[in-house]
């Protein structure tokens, strides 16, 4: 058992004992929900909130090979589409120009600069899930084994609903453009 095993095991029986694994994963999960929200105060709580329900059903988790982390962006992912559907608001788009240009490439566009607001448009539209998907892989860059352990899916089938949904997306934004 690791480090990160020996923690958790010692969380699940002295809540005092989660304060390291808080400190160790606090920022990066910060900035996963604050790219989504683009509000710090609402991203503060959400990250709050996301650390509670971890804390609160840390005797379920399991090591099933994945990392720890991975749990806690699921809970998360989670957390922040909770909000939507409860606060009706439309998720916040940080799309960075890299990251606009590596879809387009994805899509075989090499001219992407009139596609870019029908881009922003198509995202908008995404379900939650898929919106992720997007952003995790082009702007935030995270590997596809990052992001099928954060999704609950298996790598391959990660990389099949990603190339999928470029594809859908192309031939909306194509067709508008």
């Amino acid at each position: 058992m690791g480090e990160e095993g020996k923690m958790l095991e010692a969380a699940k029986s002295d809540p005092r004992a989660f304060e390291p694994l808080y400190k160790r994963y606090f920022e990066g999960i910060f900035r996963f929900v604050y790219q989504r929200m683009d509000d710090v105060d609402t991203a503060k709580d959400l990250t709050q909130q996301v650390f509670i329900k971890a804390l609160e059903k840390l005797d379920r988790y399991e090591d099933r090979g994945l990392p720890f982390s991975s749990w806690l962006y699921r809970i998360a992912l989670n957390e922040m589409n909770q909000h939507f559907r409860n606060n009706s608001k439309d998720r916040c788009l940080n799309l960075e120009t890299a990251g606009v240009e590596e879809i387009m490439e994805e899509m075989n566009e090499d001219r992407y600069e009139p596609y870019i607001e029908k881009l922003v448009e198509v995202m908008q539209q995404l379900e939650p899930e898929n919106q992720a998907l997007i952003e995790m892989r082009f702007f935030e860059r995270r590997s596809f084994r990052e992001i099928a352990d954060i999704l609950e899916l298996t790598e391959n089938n990660a990389k099949v609903r990603l190339y999928r949904l470029l594809g859908k997306m192309k031939l909306i934004i194509t067709r508008v453009a």
